[in-house]
């Protein structure tokens, strides 16, 4: 079988600039919020069990919903922002 694609066209594309930053499991800022509304709750507010709540609910929502959609974050924004649009 031959190739019949031009010389000189094809590029290698690493995995790296296709597929989302995550950190944790789900997206970087979604985790970086999350992270910082706990620590607020926790370390400002002295409220322990409730941060650490906040963090743990907030994160495991974050991991599935990446899982099941990594742009789930700009998604719901979209949705949001068009809601009056399409209704």
């Amino acid at each position: 079988m031959t190739d019949n694609r031009p010389i000189g066209l094809e590029v290698p594309l690493h995995r790296s600039l296709t597929e989302p930053l995550l950190l944790a499991g789900a997206r970087r800022s979604v985790t970086i919020v999350i992270g910082t509304l706990a620590a607020a709750m926790g370390l400002g507010l002295q409220l322990w069990l409730a941060g650490l709540l906040l963090w743990f609910t907030g994160q495991s929502l974050a991991v599935w919903l990446t899982r099941r959609d990594p742009d789930f974050l700009e998604t719901g924004l979209r949705h949001l922002r068009h809601k009056d649009y399409y209704s």
